[in-house]
């Protein structure tokens, strides 16, 4: 057998490199620490776990990571190994992994800005967006003067590992270096098999955990998991439990089941008002915290339009958006479905012919659109819509000469109302009532808009929420002109909120969103105080027109509801949340359960809560059946007439 001297020369640039990622880690994660604040109590128990366990995931990641080196260490020839090209080829190739390695520490610093916390599957969805997200890095960064920086530092990290790079190799066989290739892939199989990306997540602060990750190790773990399936990763129910459950809390006092199969939860609601065939103006507003407007007690306000219009609107004070990027805003408004784990429904396979908030304003004889500010290929939305009884109207039906400005994301605001207004004036000329979905973009990084509009500077996320809140006030200016506008009801919500990361794992107090119906001729003032879903949108908008109509819904219309039954739906791709008062129950994979105190006012810990097993049952019978209905096809908009059987129950459903 060849003993370890023989290789160690041939392998000693593998040990450089390992050295440099941990060091290059552990600064990466001091900076995000720092950037942090006081979001980590600054306590000698956090910093050990954040770069105790934090260099555990290093480890693992750096077995990764150096593959490409094993592979040259391994299988190069020694005469090409130490020739002249060889050893330059071996030079740019460490040089192009530090450069890498820089580069994702760097890609860090900017996703903690944003989202504060490692990558996860936003980082992996953004991937299939090539031109959207380099066109937003680009729009937003220096990139030119970051990369070259970035090449600079590189040149100065290895240039003093050169000496380790070209130790002389002569007395490596083939078979010697077999061994160590053979041992690093022991190694990386047992890592893969032994480590998992939650066996970190041991504090109370989600920071915490985060920050004892490793950003390349939890980017790869967000992948493997962007597919999701609920009865093999959460909690369950017996299915028959599950449904008729769910059939008992999607029973309402303007409902009722059309028929006892447990399976459908097709309704008829009735309505407690004359019908009235008024236009919808449906507004949801890129990233719009609620806390950003004064009438929600932000202070200071950066929605005086909104503010103002507060007076004239019906306000809801308690409304909380069911998950953090736009295509769970536009799930939960047209869909009105929980947010089920993995993929928006939006971007899956098989979402066609759905119900959705169109199919009943359609069946009334509306014409439905939806217009977006950027390029509808974006996160599928023009399939989606357009296969879901909407027209999609999107960037490209916008004369570019009519543009006022626009980045990556999109055009002005503007200008999407210009194009909205035009359709408007179409339909209301060819005798149509309308329902319109507007999805805006100028609330996004990087942030820049028209000048002239509002008195702040490009590029802060302040300024682009001023000018959001002035294009809205524009918009409505403009509409009060036109001959439907008194006929008109305008829905203006957030898709999610501005952030989404906290201490807490699904911190309540991010999810809080705006939410005004304006209707001077036939809403009345006033303010709706009791906790509302982002779901309830679209039954609530029905109920306040007075439509009877048939709903395979979730959502319930808040103001037929029962007091003391209000209930909202949270979450991110992986963790769903369930929040009624004043307890927030939260599912995760490896059927995992907890329940929670939410804080609703700021960044805190939310302590966890005996058990309540009523409410436990109640959120997993939301979330399961709302996961098995899509899967099996069962939310069509013409449900079809022998659905599947109940199956029994799973081998690992947890008995309650």
């Amino acid at each position: 057998m060849p003993s370890p001297s023989s290789v160690w020369p041939r392998f000693r640039p593998l040990a450089w490199f390992v050295v440099l990622f941990l060091t290059v880690a552990a600064l990466t994660r001091a900076a995000l620490l720092v950037a942090t604040g006081d979001g980590v109590p600054a306590t000698a128990a956090n910093t050990l776990y954040i770069f105790g366990v934090g260099l555990v995931y290093d480890l693992v990641t750096a077995i990764y990571f150096a593959w490409p080196l094993v592979l040259w260490l391994w299988l190069m020839p020694q005469r090409w190994h130490e020739g002249r090209w060889g050893r330059r080829a071996f030079a740019v190739l460490c040089l192009a992994l530090v450069y890498l390695l820089l580069f994702v520490a760097a890609a860090e610093w900017v996703f903690w800005d944003e989202f504060q916390t490692r990558f996860n599957f936003i980082a992996v969805d953004y991937l299939v967006y090539t031109n959207e997200v380099i066109g937003n890095i680009r729009e937003s960064y220096p990139v030119g003067l970051l990369l070259a920086g970035l090449l600079a530092a590189s040149f100065a990290l290895s240039w003093p590992g050169r000496r380790w790079r070209r130790s002389p190799d002569t007395t490596s066989t083939f078979a010697g270096r077999s061994l160590v290739a053979l041992g690093w892939l022991i190694a990386t199989v047992l890592v893969s098999a032994g480590l998992r990306s939650d066996l970190k997540e041991r504090s109370d602060n989600t920071y915490v955990n985060q920050l004892a990750g490793n950003g390349i190790y939890e980017f790869f773990a967000a992948a493997r998991a962007s597919e999701l399936s609920y009865p093999r990763f959460y909690r369950s129910l017996a299915p028959d439990v599950a449904f008729g459950r769910l059939r008992r809390l999607l029973q309402t006092p303007d409902a009722r089941f059309v028929s006892d199969d447990p399976l459908d939860i097709t309704r008829d609601i009735a309505a407690d008002k004359p019908e009235q065939h008024l236009n919808v103006v449906l507004i949801s507003i890129e990233s719009l915290s609620a806390f950003f407007s004064g009438a929600y007690g932000g202070n200071p306000s950066f929605t005086p339009e909104l503010d103002r219009l507060s007076r004239d609107s019906l306000m809801f004070t308690r409304l909380y958006a069911s998950g953090t990027r736009t295509v769970r805003g536009l799930e939960a408004l047209s869909l009105s479905l929980p947010p089920t784990p993995g993929e928006s429904i939006v971007k899956r396979p098989r979402n066609e012919n759905l119900f959705t908030l169109a199919s009943v304003f359609n069946a009334k004889g509306y014409a439905s659109e939806f217009l977006y500010g950027g390029y509808g290929a974006f996160d599928n939305m023009n399939y989606f819509f357009g296969n879901n009884g909407y027209l999609v109207r999107d960037r490209g039906a916008i004369a570019p000469e009519r543009i006022h400005q626009a980045n990556i994301w999109g055009v002005a605001d503007e200008d999407l109302y210009t194009l909205a207004l035009e359709e408007f004036d179409r339909l209301h000329a060819a005798g149509k009532p309308f329902f319109a979905h507007l999805m805006t973009t100028s609330n996004h990084r990087p942030y820049t808009f028209p000048t002239g509009r509002v008195n702040a500077p490009q590029g802060a996320r302040e300024s682009a929420v001023l000018y959001t809140d002035w294009a809205i006030g524009d918009l409505l200016k403009r509409a009060r002109d036109k001959p439907w506008f008194d006929d008109t009801v305008f829905v203006i919500t957030a898709d999610h909120c501005a952030s989404s990361g906290g201490i807490a794992s699904l911190p309540v107090f991010r999810y809080h969103i705006p939410l005004w119906i304006y209707s001077p001729r036939h809403v009345a003032p006033g303010r709706m105080d009791r906790l509302m879903s982002q779901i309830d949108i679209g039954p609530t908008v029905l109920g306040l027109l007075g439509m009877n109509y048939r709903s395979r819904f979730y959502g319930a219309d808040v103001f037929r509801l029962e007091p003391g039954r209000e209930r909202a739906f949270v979450g991110n791709y992986q963790r769903l949340g369930y929040l009624r008062e004043d307890r927030l129950v939260e599912l995760a994979p490896r059927r995992k359960l907890q329940s929670v105190k939410p804080d609703f006012e700021k960044n805190g810990l939310q302590p966890e809560l005996p058990p309540d097993d009523a409410l436990a049952d109640d959120a997993i019978a939301y979330y399961q059946s709302a996961s098995y209905l899509f899967s099996h096809g069962l939310l069509a908009a013409e449900r079809a007439a022998a659905p599947p059987a109940l199956a029994p129950a799973a081998k690992t459903t947890a008995a309650r």
